[in-house]
């Protein structure tokens, strides 16, 4: 979503950093660039006002740091605002309760029922509650089905209202039969509209005064710019909300409304949604947030991520594989696995610094994944003997591999060639930890 914001301001800070001096003229250069950036993503006037405006008050006001340049420092002050505009610090469910409580709301194609699956997920899988998730639109019939299906692949349990059941009633019965079968967090799921309307209104608050959620969380479809902020404003007016999740954050919309939402509405955005899958929601990190969008990278949130696909026994047999000089062409193919469980591509070398000048170019992004799939199939299509001993593979032997794997000899020595160069790398690497250990 943010591809030509960040590309505008890395190009911007690629002209600051060389800067001797800041003075107030190429201050105000550079926040007319910082300004229209903006702009073009759709963040309203007065937010961008207020932002340049606090940005050139520090630079103007030199809090300087003598060990960064006058130009690293007018970028320090931009992530420093960013992280500010996106609401400062990360912000949590409120998990008290027994049960714990959160009402879920939100207009029809936000993906709010979707979203909910992935929040059953996420409390399950890092919290390790036992969900109960209650199908609370009753006006959409085939809403109860997709939360059971939902919740079935989340590990969750599901409750289904009974006919004629209003949600005034629903609700505290759902309560109840949470605490019956051992679930200690309730997710409600309710209907959506188009538009806000009164029924839709009068309908939640009904399920808020009956239950009295320690969670009112809005999901709002960031792709309608916007009109999701003023979305987000009526709901927030009418319900009380206390906090926000962000979708569709992996389309090509603008991205005005997530650098907004917070500034316009005073409520926190908790979670985004990344794409489809339940995988594919992370809390939200102001600050790793503003990293992102400025191109410098997410490396806390890329080693979370590593963290959850990778075999702590795994990988500490690989480190030992290192040591010994035994890595082999099955724990190269190990690693490419790795990273594809890690997410799409192109949002994992959005948390490299300076990778996101990759996923800019759509063209380079595209031939990391190729190659990444061929080499899956050159390397399956080795004897298992071959991948262990490479040193073996003659040219009749590459020749063998490429038919099998659908490839030509020249992709086969390409991928023996950047299985030479990971493991010197590894190798070196080894080595210099083992100084660093002896010396300390």
């Amino acid at each position: 979503m943010f591809d030509s914001l960040s590309a505008a301001f890395q190009n911007l800070f690629r002209s600051l950093r060389g800067r001797g001096t800041l003075t107030e003229e190429n201050i105000r250069e550079a926040l007319r660039e910082v300004r229209t950036a903006l702009l073009e993503a759709d963040v309203p006037f007065d937010v961008v006002k207020g932002f340049t405006d606090r940005v050139r008050t520090r630079a103007l006001g030199q809090e300087v740091l003598h060990h960064l340049t006058p130009g690293q420092q007018f970028i320090r002050y931009v992530h420093e605002e960013m992280a500010a505009l996106l609401g400062g610090t990360a912000e949590d469910l409120v998990m008290a309760g027994s049960p714990g409580t959160l009402l879920l709301c939100g207009l029809h194609g936000s993906g709010k029922t979707t979203t909910a699956g992935k929040l059953a997920r996420w409390l399950s899988a890092r919290r390790g509650r036992r969900v109960l998730m209650v199908a609370g639109d009753l006006r959409r019939p085939a809403a109860a089905d997709q939360l059971a299906i939902l919740a079935e692949q989340a590990g969750a349990a599901v409750l289904r209202p009974n006919p004629g059941e209003t949600l005034a009633d629903f609700g505290p019965r759902a309560l109840v039969h949470a605490r019956s079968v051992g679930c200690d967090f309730v997710i409600f799921d309710t209907g959506g509209r188009f538009q806000m309307e009164a029924d839709l209104i009068a309908e939640l608050r009904d399920l808020r005064q009956a239950v009295k959620p320690a969670n009112v969380v809005l999901v709002v479809d960031s792709a309608m710019g916007q009109e999701s902020v003023r979305v987000a404003e009526g709901f927030h007016r009418a319900l009380g909300l206390t906090g926000l999740i962000l979708t569709k954050l992996d389309g090509d919309a603008r991205g005005g409304a997530a650098l907004s939402i917070r500034s316009v509405t005073g409520c926190p955005v908790l979670f985004t949604g990344t794409g489809e899958k339940l995988d594919q929601l992370e809390p939200f990190h102001p600050d790793r947030m503003a990293s992102r969008i400025l191109g410098m990278g997410d490396v806390l949130s890329l080693v979370e991520k590593a963290q959850e696909v990778v075999d702590e026994q795994a990988a500490r047999d690989l480190e030992r594989k290192i040591r010994r000089n035994d890595f082999t062409l099955e724990d190269f193919l190990l690693q490419f696995r790795q990273m594809k469980r890690m997410g799409p591509l192109e949002k994992v070398l959005e948390m490299i610094p300076g990778g996101s000048t990759l996923v800019g170019n759509r063209e380079a992004a595209e031939d990391m994944k190729r190659f990444a799939k061929k080499a899956e199939a050159i390397i399956l299509s080795m004897t298992p003997r071959e991948r262990r001993h490479p040193e073996i593979l003659n040219g009749s032997r590459r020749a063998r591999i490429a038919r099998g794997s659908g490839t030509t000899p020249q992709d086969v020595n390409e991928v023996l060639r950047q299985f030479k160069q990971a493991k010197g790398m590894a190798q070196r690497l080894s080595q210099m930890q083992k100084r660093l250990r002896i010396r300390m």
